[in-house]
């Protein structure tokens, strides 16, 4: 019989789940809790507990191209960006495609996932399960994948802002934040300056009287729109990554940083930090320098104090009659269902093989996929640690030892602490093409760029030199794609065409004087230096002077 396992969650890493335990012969049932799939990205007026929740507007900051999973390329006709409701239609196509929504069992909420008493010969799991109507049913599973997300459980830090009780207006975290007509000729507070706090007080802005954005450090701010208009993230590839690598950290960093100051000087806009660009998850805005040069949005310093309906900042600055504070402060994770024997979590930190894989358990049949923040899109991460986690379980791949994985974990560690700065935020940070090709690596599908380019050239200057997109992962190894090559060729035409919505007749080429103007001084000068024992006769008959050049010129 198949080997039954557990999917935890229907969101975009859920879905990869369940395709990959096909694929591999596996028998998946999913549980989700809600009535409908799409995790993080489903839209509701009003949010739910534990569970994640967007604002209206939404659009992703990762291109199509570079979030799509690597063997379903998203239709070319979708914008580059899709907003929330697109995101969705996508994950529909996906599971209708491949058949994946028979195996879901929607309003159904995990209670307990617990290791059965033989688990050290059996690596089951009991499961505990409870329907809409309230009916708890238990199961027996062979293996459990958690795809909860880390965006369930808001981070409301009050007490770090004393006053707060006396605040007359009102306030709220992020999540809850839906639509901004409500707050139309209201003074607004927006504290944090991640993507949710960039892009709140930017749709706020158009509509209040003032927006205030309050941030400690600062923050580098990355646009979705990069040079010749192209999305930012499918200019970065293996040859830059690698550069990276190579590059001292504080000479790349400053070599990015001197590109971003260009579009708007950070110092200038008072956003620039102390920390350098790669030190902390970078914030991505088109719009906040155009706010704040237009005065709807004022940086401010972090809050010290409230006190009735004024907001106090570091810097002494006063702000009276404040409407509404929005804490765009983060979130933290965890996993009530599960013993913490089994999976601890303290200040957001998680000790997990290569962020997977529990490492203490004696049978490796748990894997928590989707604990990642990437510079990048996580769909194709979330999907590559699931094609890892399945074969895991099939005994196809293995992993290393207690000891060797230990030390994999506490390097993790010790680099991140080196790199980024002290803050939740930052303990499940990975960067895209180093942390796919390392699982990649696992599963047997990382590109080899060498053997490519000695084999098909064309193929390996694209894996090297252009996007590090999904369809890479699928070029060899197990669950190898036919269509991968194909895919990687045409992906800038999928880039183009949601834009050509009107015809732009071809610019008419212009003649150019410039070539045949340098090649003539070239011959005249030539002609020149060859007489120039003659040039006194010449200079008094220059008909003859001209008659020898003609032999030289080109036809005009």
């Amino acid at each position: 019989m198949a080997r039954r396992v557990a999917v935890v969650g229907g969101g975009s890493s859920g879905l990869a789940c369940i395709k990959c335990c096909l694929d591999e012969g596996l028998q998946p049932v999913c549980f989700e809790s809600s009535d409908d799939m799409g995790g993080l990205w489903r839209f509701k007026e009003n949010p739910e507990a534990d569970r994640a929740s967007i604002y209206h507007s939404v659009i992703i900051n990762t291109s199509k191209e570079m979030m799509c999973f690597s063997d379903f390329p998203i239709p070319a006709h979708f914008p580059n960006y899709m907003h929330n409701s697109l995101i969705m239609d996508y994950f529909r196509m996906y599971a209708d495609h491949f058949q994946l929504t028979k195996h879901i069992r929607f309003n159904t909420k995990v209670l307990q996932v617990k290791q059965r008493s033989d688990f050290s010969q059996s690596g089951q799991w009991d499961i505990e399960t409870e329907n809409k109507e309230g009916k708890k049913e238990k199961h027996i599973f062979d293996a459990v994948m958690i795809c909860i997300g880390h965006h369930c459980q808001p981070n409301l830090p009050l007490h770090d802002f004393p006053g707060i009780d006396t605040f007359k207006g009102q306030f709220f975290h992020s999540r809850d934040y839906k639509t901004p007509e409500q707050w139309r000729d209201k003074k607004v507070v927006v504290i944090g300056i991640g993507n949710s706090g960039g892009d709140i007080a930017v749709e706020l802005s158009k509509v209040t009287k003032q927006l205030y954005l309050s941030t400690r450090r600062g923050a580098w701010i990355l646009n979705r729109v990069w040079d010749n208009g192209l999305p930012w993230d499918m200019l970065f590839n293996r040859a830059i990554d690698r550069l990276k690598n190579v590059l001292p950290f504080n000479f790349f960093s400053g070599l990015v940083e001197s590109q971003l100051n260009k579009r708007f000087d950070h110092a200038l806009y008072n956003l620039k930090p102390q920390h350098r660009l790669f030190s902390q998850h970078p914030t991505l805005n088109d719009e906040l320098p155009n706010r704040i040069l237009s005065g709807t949005v004022q940086v401010k310093p972090n809050v010290r104090r409230f006190q009735g309906s004024s907001v106090e900042f570091d810097d002494g600055s006063v702000v009276e009659d404040v409407d509404l504070v929005v804490f765009a402060t983060g979130y933290r994770f965890s996993f009530p269902f599960l013993a913490s024997q089994v999976l601890s979590v303290s200040d957001n930190k998680a000790s997990l093989y290569k962020y997977v894989f529990p490492h203490e358990l004696q049978r490796h049949t748990l894997a928590i996929i989707g604990l990642v923040q990437p510079l990048g899109a996580i769909m194709p991460v979330s999907e590559m640690q699931a094609r890892w986690a399945t074969r895991v379980f099939k005994g196809c791949a293995k992993l290393p030892s207690v000891v060797d994985m230990m030390k994999d974990i506490q390097c993790k560690k010790k680099t991140m602490a080196q790199r980024y700065v002290s803050s939740q935020r930052h303990t499940i940070q990975v960067d895209y093409i180093s942390y796919m090709d390392e699982i990649a690596e696992q599963v047997g599908v990382r590109p080899s760029v060498l053997r490519l380019l000695l084999t098909d050239p064309r193929m390996g200057l694209n894996v090297l030199l252009g996007p590090c997109t999904p369809y890479q992962y699928r070029l060899q190894g197990p669950g190898k794609w036919a269509g991968a090559r194909q895919a990687i060729l045409t992906q800038w035409e999928r880039v183009a065409q949601p834009m050509q919505t009107r015809p732009c007749p071809a610019a008419e080429p212009h003649r150019s004087f410039l070539w045949p103007l340098m090649v003539s001084a070239a011959v005249v000068g030539v002609a020149f230096y060859i007489n120039r024992s003659k040039l006194p006769t010449f200079l008094q008959d220059p008909t003859e002077l001209l008659e020898r050049i003609k032999v030289f010129m080109p036809a005009l």
